[in-house]
């Protein structure tokens, strides 16, 4: 049976576990307001971290905001998705959206990841 908690366990919480998705990045997704960047990992449960800089979310409140809504868009999502870590990066403008945009943008995402999850991307792509 699933459990549709958020615990300490499926955060990322060390510089030294961001590190690890910065470097070792195997898959991405991204819109206009967020990026998604995606490592396997050797845990039994996936993990979720945030990066949303002060300079294209000026407020706590918006930020608090934005981490919430994508938060429990995760706790939902998580036993559909493989075992990785996952860095959500805010892009300038996100803090402009509403509740439900956000909501559906990141839902969008985590979908996207599932299909590419097992599929390599292409880094010799661009030349």
């Amino acid at each position: 049976m699933n459990t549709f908690e958020f615990p300490r366990s499926v955060r990322l919480l060390s510089p030294g576990d961001f590190s690890q998705v910065f470097n070792n990045t195997e898959f991405k997704a991204s819109n206009r307001y967020l990026l998604i960047l995606a490592t396997p990992n050797k845990n039994d449960v996936s993990r979720l971290g945030f990066v949303i800089a002060k300079k294209h979310v000026k407020h706590a409140v918006q930020r608090n905001r934005i981490k919430r809504i994508i938060r429990e868009s995760f706790r939902l999502n998580q036993h559909k998705m493989a075992n990785n870590d996952f860095v959500i990066l805010a892009r300038p403008g996100i803090s402009d959206l509403e509740n439900g945009e956000i909501r559906e943008m990141i839902d969008g995402l985590w979908f996207k990841l599932r299909q590419s999850n097992g599929k390599r991307p292409n880094k010799n792509k661009r030349k």
